[in-house]
């Protein structure tokens, strides 16, 4: 089993920014590759970054791509999203994700889901 708390969310004005933060507790982190899903009111729930078990990859979704920057410290078992220009289509629910199988965007392929955190952007 692994835990995943995300933390950071809040409101912010267009053009500024946020960091996530998603900890873990439980099994072995570095063995997961570790995914950041959000899902937008009347909306179904939507990839936006992943990085493998060592950093090493990363892929984005296009609509946050040059904006958005994932990272991860696995000798403090969290994974962060940093996220810049922020516009308010990107007002969502924010989920980390852990998934055993590597590095996807497959929302199917994540074991492991945190509660969320509200990010709000407004105009």
């Amino acid at each position: 089993q692994v835990q995943l708390v995300e933390s950071g969310g809040g409101l912010v004005q267009a053009g500024g920014s946020l960091r996530l933060s998603c900890a873990a507790s439980g099994r072995s982190f570095s063995g997961y590759a570790m995914g950041w899903f959000r899902q937008a009111p009347g909306k179904e729930r939507e990839f936006v970054a992943a990085i493998n078990w060592s950093g090493g990859n990363k892929y984005y979704a296009d609509s946050v791509k040059g904006r958005f920057t994932i990272s991860r410290d696995n000798a403090k078992n969290t994974v962060d999203l940093q996220m810049n220009s922020l516009k308010p289509e990107d007002t969502a629910v924010y989920y980390c994700a852990a998934s055993s199988r590597g590095l996807t965007a497959r929302e199917r392929a994540y074991d492991y889901w945190g509660q969320g955190t509200q990010v709000t952007v407004s105009s």
